[in-house]
């Protein structure tokens, strides 16, 4: 498990609020595959003659997705995006309801028949949401269990009723919200038998409040209960068992015997056994009733991780951290080795006579399974006595070897794509280099979302050697890669200070000396399609005060002038330049938050341009809709301009003079021969106004050196202009230096910039 950071903070802190984060995730070019490790598993069998039989699959890149089973093969069907974390555990619920939990702490409900859509979502727990429970008879009972030591127990029916989102802080109802995704059909919740009735906590203020399980003292890893929903096992880091009544929240029994975290559970469908797998490596059978272990079965080399029964409770599959899927007989403690994976298993989920294996890789394979009669799998030779821990280590060693595994090969495999481990953020803050499970290493531009090379299989750390460029940019962004691909996190003000000229992004009918900020201009690429989308619902007229009105009146919460900096020479455009283009066949995913409903993710290709200020950060809204930028940090490089010494040119200036960061040096030396000129009374030859009285930009003790005020080109006067050049620590300096870059790699000094000039031979 990983711990992230939140998106924003509470409404009751006391510190000064931190502005609420926008991250885009940039998606593969082929986005129907998982891009990082498989968490979860959950088998969806068509009641229907003809219907068809689907895998769901919830993988560490924050996405399901649904695959259409058939015979010999499976085929994408749906991605289900919304959670912007982790997704742990997946259940079916209430025929084709689909239940997913995450380490954004929320659970959220699915029509697991749709294209994605997010019913609802549930923020009951106050950390990681890491396991799931259903019962298969009582299909309204969820359980869910998380880091937080909590346990809830829910009616998906009562919690999806019109009376339960009724003024609940901790439901998003995902069918009123910018998403514009639909409810649950109520047809598809069948009502909880009046036996097994859970009692609902709903009032018309409060809204639906789940049954809480209060005993755990540290983080839940597993649950599991019966087909009637009428007993709840959980296990974590307390090392123990804990038995409920999930229907009222009590707790009936405490099982000792595992010597490390419980991380699988499964329950008979009586209600009397358990198994329980754990990280001591030990597989224990349960009495309930006896409140007793009647058998433990030393299997695996390191933790069981998950578990899987037969329909008669019979025998149990269980696979781990050794890689390693084993089917045990549960009466005689005979076990064979199935099949052994490449790396680590996750979960699993029996599909007919075959079960799906999920790992921490991006694919997940199917091997024959003999659930009805697995002993047939037994007569093929391999098995063992899983002894005790002592009996099975002795056996190892005794053999020099392991189990042969009865399955070389899967029968199917659900390929996906290799996740991103390692990354670097290069000079020029536009390219990132990334490498991947598969060793393949790639350069990616962040303003556009794309690979612009494929280099294969490279060194790199020598790729990224040969990529180093001598330039100086501010960080305007971070990246992380823990949902296998990049996630680049813009955080307002800093995001802002990066600044290029127009030349240097190749921007044709811009003038060169414009200077581009790479943030305002890649929430414009972006956000294109919802501002497009925007226009199309409310029109493109500006408001009375320049700004574009938006969809649910923005002005509910005024974006005033007196929190942003406008720009001046900034018309309200909303064109997108080509360095800023994101594609439209694999657009990135926007993660983020407003100022209601929590954090939120969603293809920039599916926004409808009702989003608003509920849904964005305001800083966000006030950059793409008005132009304005926050306050931000001084973009200004101070330094002072000497001759160098010994040198016979006249002094130019006195005092410290200030210009943008990204002034290049070939500016600096316009401005020292315009100033000699000036100097030496040539304004004569310039009778018909060509040179300007100032060209330090505007009064005060810093004159500005003016990137406007030194354009390209030749003037009259500077065919007489001598040769200057500008050196820094004894150093020449090439032309398109930045002064951030001669600052940052040659005079790596705290104090303000000195730069020296002199006159140099005129080169024919």
């Amino acid at each position: 498990m990983h711990r992230v950071g939140s998106a924003g903070n509470t409404s009751n802190s006391v510190r000064a609020r931190k502005e609420k984060r926008l991250t885009y995730v940039l998606n593969d070019a082929d986005d129907t595959k998982h891009c990082a490790g498989i968490n979860c598993l959950a088998a969806f069998t068509s009641t229907e003659p003809d219907g068809c039989n689907y895998l769901f699959t919830g993988s560490r890149d924050a996405t399901l997705k649904r695959w259409a089973l058939s015979e010999d093969s499976a085929s994408f069907s749906a991605t289900f995006e919304s959670h912007v974390d982790w997704v742990n555990d997946a259940v079916m619920a209430n025929g084709n309801t689909l239940v997913s939990c995450s380490s954004d702490a929320t659970i959220k409900v699915w029509n697991s028949l749709s294209d994605g859509v997010c019913a609802r979502t549930f923020h009951q727990h106050s950390d990681y949401v890491t396991c799931l429970a259903a019962a298969e008879k009582n299909s309204n009972v969820i359980a869910s269990g998380g880091l937080g030591g909590e346990v809830f127990v829910w009616d998906i029916e009562a919690a999806l009723s019109p009376v339960a989102k009724s003024n609940d802080a901790d439901v998003d109802d995902c069918s009123t919200s910018s998403n514009g995704l639909g409810p649950l059909p109520n047809t598809s919740l069948r009502p909880i038998s009046s036996s097994n009735n859970i009692s609902v906590h709903a009032t018309q203020n409060q809204g639906y409040v789940p049954i809480a399980a209060k005993g755990h003292k540290e983080s839940v890893y597993a649950l599991a209960t019966n087909d009637q929903g009428t007993v709840l096992v959980s296990g974590g880091t307390e090392k123990v068992i804990r038995v409920w009544d999930p229907r009222t929240g009590s707790k009936s029994m405490k099982l000792r015997g595992h010597t490390d975290n419980i991380r699988a559970l499964l329950v008979d469908p009586s209600g009397r056994y358990c198994i329980s797998g754990s990280s001591d490596s030990m597989i224990r059978y349960w009495d309930l009733s006896m409140q007793r272990c009647i058998h433990s079965y030393a299997v695996h080399t390191d933790s069981v991780w998950s578990l899987a029964s037969t329909p008669s409770f019979s025998h149990v599959y269980s696979g781990g951290r050794d890689h390693s899927l084993y089917l045990t007989d549960l009466n005689s403690r005979e076990s064979v080795l199935l099949c052994r994976e490449e790396h680590p298993i996750l979960q699993l989920a029996l599909d007919n006579d075959g079960i799906w294996l999920a790992t921490t890789d991006s694919s997940v394979h199917r091997y024959p399974a003999e659930a009805r009669d697995p002993v047939k799998v037994f007569q093929r030779g391999g098995s063992f006595y899983a002894g005790n821990l002592s009996f099975s280590r002795a056996r190892v060693s005794l053999e020099g070897s392991t189990p042969v595994p009865v399955y070389k090969e899967a029968s199917l495999s659900i390929s996906g794509t290799p996740a991103i481990v390692q990354h670097e953020i290069l000079n020029n803050r536009r390219h990132v280099l990334t490498k991947d499970t598969a060793g393949i290493v790639k350069l990616w531009e962040i303003t556009r979302g794309v690979v612009i090379e494929n280099y294969g299989e490279v060194p790199f750390e020598k790729k990224k050697e040969e990529l180093i460029e001598m330039v100086s940019i501010p960080a305007w962004f971070t990246i992380d890669t823990r949902l296998g691909s990049l996630s680049v996190h813009l955080d307002t003000p800093q995001c802002f200070s990066a600044e290029m000229y127009s030349a240097d992004l190749s921007i044709v009918g811009k003038p060169e000396d414009d200077k581009v900020n790479l943030a305002r201009e890649t929430l414009k690429g972006l956000l294109s399609h919802w501002l497009a989308k925007r226009r199309q619902r409310f029109g493109s007229q500006p408001s009375s005060n320049g700004e574009i009105p938006s969809g649910n009146e923005i002005s509910t919460r005024t974006l005033t002038l007196s929190r942003v900096e406008g720009d001046a020479n900034l018309e309200n455009d909303s064109s997108v330049y080509p360095p800023f283009e994101f594609p439209v066949t694999s657009p990135p995913s926007v993660v983020t938050e407003g100022s209601q409903g929590g954090p939120w993710r969603k293809k920039t290709t599916d926004l409808d341009g009702t989003e608003d200020e509920k849904d964005f950060p305001w800083w966000v809204l006030d950059c793409v809709l008005n132009n304005r930028l926050p306050p931000r940090e001084n973009t200004k490089c101070s330094f002072y301009l000497h001759p160098c010494e010994g040198s016979a040119v006249q002094i130019l200036t006195q005092g410290k003079l200030s210009a943008p960061r990204i002034l290049r040096i070939h500016k600096v030396v316009n401005y020292v021969i315009e100033k000699m000129v000036l100097d030496k009374s040539l304004a004569s030859a310039s009778a018909d106004g060509t040179l300007a009285p100032s060209i330090l930009g505007g009064p005060g003790p810093l004159p500005l050196v003016g990137d406007s005020s030194l354009r390209s080109g030749l003037r009259p006067w500077q065919r007489l202009k001598p040769s200057i050049e500008i050196l820094c620590n004894n150093q020449v300096l090439l032309p398109d230096m930045s002064l951030a870059t001669v600052r940052a790699y040659i005079w790596k000094k705290p104090e303000d910039l000195i730069l020296n000039y002199r006159v140099v031979q005129n080169r024919s």
